[in-house]
């Protein structure tokens, strides 16, 4: 299998990862739940203009961590006999929930479908935290300067286990029939969804985005959306002296450290030549899971479409 700039397949499949993990990062998240669960979320559903004879849709609002108000696109089907599963879609990084009728294919399968937009990218949710320090570029390091509470993906985080939550409280949710999906920055958020939320079923992520940082930084592939790794150090760190400080921060939100967490049955999948989500940087976060999970692989694909992926996933999701 070709691997032109990362570690063969042997390599990948016991790799441990780089960034390092705090040492109180359980009790973090710990603490980081707790204030969630005790959050008022005020949830507001309104009616969308978009409908279709058998879905309804609605624009969902909740408050979040820090009292943001999160957006999310919520379509349920019309004719319902008992409770039913539904599936959890996070996107890529920059973009949004998107348009409402790429998800009617699983209403019309019977799921409700629960989309998130993430604080301050494309989307409806804000984004209300201010930090001290740099925010010139990238949502990384967003944060950085700040109490590890401050870091944006731990907000965002937080924001798809509400989320997860607030689905499954619904009364026509079956609960133990909720999946998550999506790639890239997506793919790391349903890593982060259901290792803060193990109630859910099933996840397929797809080249997970936000896993081992300083590996990406080590292997000079610290550009397009990790390019703010590089740019944060060069202006503030030229010499290195804090960067094992820096990174150990980062771990806070580093979705490899996460993984153990998981109890959902996981199909991930990865290209290897992935250049703006290394493989072995994924690798890190599949290999510390510990639930049922496989592997879709494309050798010769990178951070891009993968032919047939989207089928396999619907079909994966399909099983709940």
């Amino acid at each position: 299998m070709p691997l032109l700039f990362d570690m063969p397949y042997e390599q990948l499949q016991t790799y441990g990862g780089t960034n390092p993990r705090p040492a109180d990062f359980d009790a973090f998240w710990d603490r980081s739940l707790a204030e969630m669960h005790a959050l008022d979320p005020k949830i507001e559903m309104v009616p969308a203009a978009f409908q279709t004879p058998f879905a309804d849709c609605f624009h969902l609002h909740f408050t979040g961590v820090g009292g943001a108000r999160i957006h999310a696109k919520l379509l349920r089907p019309k004719d319902t006999q008992s409770p039913h599963p539904a599936v959890l879609m996070f996107h890529g990084y920059s973009a949004s929930s998107g348009d409402w009728a790429d998800k009617l294919g699983y209403v019309a399968m019977g799921y409700t479908v629960a989309a998130l937009d993430c604080r301050g990218q494309g989307g409806l949710s804000e984004d209300n935290g201010a930090v001290h320090g740099w925010t010139l570029r990238g949502h990384i390091i967003r944060g950085i300067d700040d109490a590890p509470e401050k870091l944006y993906y731990r907000q965002v985080f937080l924001d798809t286990a509400q989320l997860a939550r607030i689905v499954m409280d619904m009364p026509d949710v079956d609960a133990t029939r909720v999946g998550a999906t999506g790639g890239s920055q997506g793919g790391g958020l349903t890593l982060a969804c259901i290792a803060l939320e193990p109630r859910i079923a099933r996840a397929a992520p797809v080249y997970p985005f936000l896993s081992d940082y300083q590996r990406t930084w080590e292997i000079d592939q610290a550009k397009d959306a990790y390019a703010e790794l590089k740019e944060y150090l060069r202006r503030f760190d030229p010499r290195h002296g804090r960067k094992d400080d820096i990174f150990t921060k980062l771990g806070y939100v580093d979705v490899q450290h996460l993984a153990p967490r998981i109890r959902s049955e996981v199909l991930m999948s990865v290209g290897f030549m992935d250049t703006i989500c290394p493989p072995s940087t994924q690798f890190a976060a599949y290999n510390k899971i510990r639930a049922k999970k496989s592997l879709l692989i494309y050798p010769d694909f990178g951070h891009e479409s993968l032919p047939g992926n989207s089928d396999e996933i619907f079909q994966f999701m399909g099983r709940l």
